[in-house]
C-alpha cells in the first residue's frame, strides 16, 4: 500500500513501506511540522500589472517549502510589492490551518484570501489596509468551507497612524483622529475638541475655521498672566503672550510710523514725524467695536493721519477720515451699516 499525504503535505507511510528511507522521510515530516508551527514565507503575488490576478497556494507532498504549510506569510514582498489591481490568494478546499498574514503591497487595491472554490466566507484586506491578520482556514465543509479572521481584542482598528479607541468592545480607528511622529495628534475634517464640565452636562468646544488660508501654530505663554485684566496677543508667527488691558479695555499697541491695520479694541500711538500714513479700521466690524488713536509726536498738522474705512462708513459717509489736528486723540466706535464708525468726541 502506497503512502498518502495530509492536506499540508505530511507523508503518512503504510506498514512495511519505505524500507531504508523511513528515517529520511520521518525527518522531512518533522521539518514540515516545524514549518507549519512557526515557519516564515514571503509569497509574491501574480501579475503586478493587469492579467492573472489570482495566486494559488499549492501543497508540496512530502517536502518542505510550501507557503500554505507555514505559519507566517508575507503577501507581496518585504519591500513591499507594487500591485495594479485587486488580488486573490487561494488555498485547496481541504486545508485546515491558522495563519499570521501581512498584506505587504502598495497601491489602492484589495487582497482577498479564500478557498479555491465554493461560496464560503473569505477574508479581505481593504485598499488602505496594509497590516497583519490572524486567519483560520476551517475546512468546515467539503464544498463551501469558510475562512475566518480571528480577533483577539488586541488587533489595531482602522489604518496606519489612526488613534485607537474602544469601538463596541474592539479596537477602532478613524481617519479624522491620527498621530504622526513628527507632528503629534491631528484632528481632521474640522472635528471638535470638547472639554466637558464636572458632570459632563455641557462642554467647551474648539475647532478649526472651515477654510484656513495657511497653516499656523499657536504657541502658548510659558507662565500664567501676572494678574487680572490680561489678554492674549499673538505675533505674526503665532507666539502668544499676555498683555494687560488699560481701563476701558483698550489694548495699546507699540508706536506705529507706517500703515497699520487695527483690530477691534486696540489703541494706536501714531507717529507721523517722517510722513503721513494710513491707520486702517478692522474689516467686518460688529456693534460696539472700538479703535483709538493718538498723535504721538504732535505732527498731524504737518503730516496728517488717514483713517481708512475698510469698506465701512465713517460718520455716515463712504469716505476715509483725514486727521490734521496737532495732538489729536480720539476713539471711533462702530454702530451699524448706516452710520458705520462714529467718533466718541469731536
Amino acid at each position: 500500500m502506497a503512502s498518502t499525504y495530509t492536506p499540508l503535505g505530511v507523508e503518512l507511510m503504510a506498514t512495511g513501506e519505505n524500507a531504508g528511507t523511513w528515517g529520511t522521510k520521518t525527518n522531512t515530516n518533522l521539518n514540515i511540522f516545524e514549518q507549519i508551527a512557526g515557519g516564515y514565507q514571503v509569497q509574491t503575488l501574480n501579475a503586478a500589472g493587469t492579467g492573472v490576478n489570482t495566486t494559488a497556494l499549492a501543497v508540496s507532498d512530502g517536502s518542505t517549502g510550501a507557503t500554505l504549510a507555514t505559519r507566517v506569510i508575507i503577501l507581496g514582498a518585504e519591500s513591499p510589492q507594487t500591485i495594479a489591481g485587486n488580488k486573490t490568494v487561494t488555498i485547496p478546499l481541504d486545508v485546515e490551518n491558522f495563519y499570521f498574514i501581512k498584506n505587504s503591497t502598495t497601491g489602492s487595491y484589495t487582497v482577498n484570501f479564500k478557498y479555491a472554490s465554493g461560496s464560503g466566507d473569505s477574508v479581505t484586506w481593504a485598499t488602505t489596509d496594509k497590516g497583519w491578520k490572524i486567519i483560520y482556514a476551517t475546512a468546515n465543509d467539503g464544498t463551501n468551507p469558510d475562512i475566518a479572521e480571528v480577533t483577539v481584542g488586541g488587533l489595531p482598528g482602522g489604518s496606519d497612524t489612526q488613534v485607537q479607541f474602544n469601538d463596541s468592545g474592539s479596537f477602532g480607528g478613524d481617519a479624522d483622529l491620527v498621530w504622526t511622529a513628527g507632528t503629534g495628534l491631528i484632528i481632521n475634517s474640522q472635528k471638535e475638541l470638547r472639554l466637558a464640565d464636572s458632570d459632563d452636562s455641557a462642554y467647551i468646544g474648539q475647532k478649526s475655521a472651515a477654510t484656513v488660508s495657511g497653516s499656523y501654530t499657536l504657541t502658548w505663554p510659558a507662565a500664567v498672566a501676572g494678574g487680572n485684566g490680561y489678554v492674549l496677543k499673538s505675533t505674526t508667527g503665532g507666539v502668544l503672550s499676555w498683555e494687560e488691558l488699560e481701563a476701558g479695555g483698550t489694548s495699546w499697541q507699540a508706536v506705529k510710523t507706517g500703515d497699520f491695520t487695527a483690530a477691534a479694541g486696540q489703541g494706536v500711538f501714531c507717529n507721523t514725524t517722517s510722513g503721513s500714513f494710513t491707520l486702517t479700521l478692522p474689516s467686518s466690524p460688529t456693534i460696539g467695536d472700538e479703535v483709538s488713536f493718538i498723535d504721538y509726536a504732535g505732527t498731524f498738522d504737518t503730516y496728517a493721519l488717514t483713517i481708512g474705512r475698510n469698506s465701512s462708513k465713517i460718520n455716515g459717509a463712504e469716505a476715509d477720515l483725514t486727521v490734521s489736528v496737532e495732538r489729536a486723540a480720539n476713539t471711533l466706535v462702530f454702530t451699524d451699516s448706516t452710520q458705520g464708525w462714529l467718533l466718541k468726541a469731536k
